[in-house]
Parts: C-alpha cells; sequence; structure tokens
C-alpha cells in the first residue's frame, strides 16, 4: 500500500481538474482568436458587413491572451503538484503557502471576460 495513498490520490484528482480547466480556457482562447473568422461567414449569410480590422485586432489580443493564461496555467498546476507531493510526504508541519498565483490568475481572468463582453457588446450595438 502506498504511505498517504489518499492525500496522494486528492493531490492527484486536483492536479487533474487543474489540468482540465487551462485546457478549456485554452480552447475557449482559440474561439475567441477565430471569432472573426465565424462573424466573417455569419456577416456573409446575412449580408451584413464584417467588424472593422481593430475589432478583429481586440479578438485576436484576447484569444491569445486567454491561450497564455491557459498555459501558464498548466505550469503552475505542475508545480502545485509537486510541491503539494514532497509536502505529503514529509513527517514535519508546515504551512500551505499563499496562494497569489490563483487570486492573480483569477483576475487575469475577470479582466479578459470583462474585456470581451465589452467588446461584444460594442460589436453588437454598432452593427
Amino acid at each position: 500500500m502506498i504511505r498517504n495513498f489518499r492525500d496522494h490520490a486528492a493531490n492527484e484528482r486536483t492536479f487533474l481538474a487543474w489540468i482540465r480547466t487551462a485546457i478549456a480556457i485554452m480552447a475557449f482562447g482559440f474561439l475567441i482568436e477565430r471569432f472573426d473568422l465565424m462573424l466573417k461567414a455569419a456577416g456573409v449569410a446575412v449580408g451584413v458587413a464584417t467588424p472593422p480590422a481593430p475589432e478583429r485586432e481586440l479578438a485576436n489580443i484576447a484569444g491569445i491572451s486567454a491561450i497564455i493564461v491557459g498555459t501558464l496555467l498548466f505550469v503552475l498546476a505542475t508545480v502545485r503538484f509537486l510541491r503539494n507531493a514532497t509536502m505529503i510526504d514529509k513527517e514535519e508541519q508546515r504551512p500551505v503557502p499563499g496562494s497569489r498565483m490563483d487570486i492573480v490568475l483569477g483576475g487575469l481572468l475577470s479582466v479578459m471576460g470583462i474585456a470581451l463582453l465589452v467588446y461584444l457588446s460594442h460589436l453588437y450595438t454598432v452593427a
């Protein structure tokens, strides 16, 4: 039997949840980055002009930013997993390090979400 198996299994489940979240954020970033292609196809079908280049550039920047945040989340998840695995096996009790990086990533995702909301609301009020 593996020593502290339950703790290691919980650590692995948490790691996999972080990885799923990172993949979802990266996929969403790819969707945002390619959003202008969907708008162009929808505009052709309906007969409406596509958004101007600066607005498409904003979508591209937002999409690439989400892909970068997803990649950072991969790195953060791996670091946390390895750090927690070593802490589980140690006998002495130590305080758990702060979660500043989690708060920073959450804030960054919130800012990106608000920026996307502003972008989409501007896009649909102009059209």
